[in-house]
């Protein structure tokens, strides 16, 4: 495989992720960033914890959809990710709006 091929191989992958999160994006409630993943989730618990004097983050999603062009399933019912980076939570819209 050539690379110009992997490179188009890369490229139509991401189009089709992009495609899905735009389709799935209305069946959920938040917007979920860590500096590994973005997800989309409908219930999101964050506790902030000190360990040592080093603050983490613990974060658990539930009912949640997977930024990630190589995962086979990108609907997961939950999720536990614990990080020292930052974490952004944006709830979205409401869909009556």
């Amino acid at each position: 495989m050539s690379s110009e091929d992997l490179e188009r191989y890369e490229t139509e992958i991401e189009l089709q992720l992009y495609r899905e999160y735009r389709d799935v994006l209305p069946m959920f409630q938040y917007v979920v960033e860590t500096e590994r993943r973005f997800y989309l989730a409908n219930d999101v618990k964050l506790d902030v914890r000190n360990d040592d004097g080093r603050t983490y983050f613990d974060l658990r999603l539930h009912d949640a959809w997977v930024w990630d062009m190589y995962r086979h399933t990108r609907f997961v019912t939950s999720v536990h990710v614990v990080t020292f980076k930052d974490v952004n939570i944006e709830e979205l819209p409401s869909k009556e709006l």
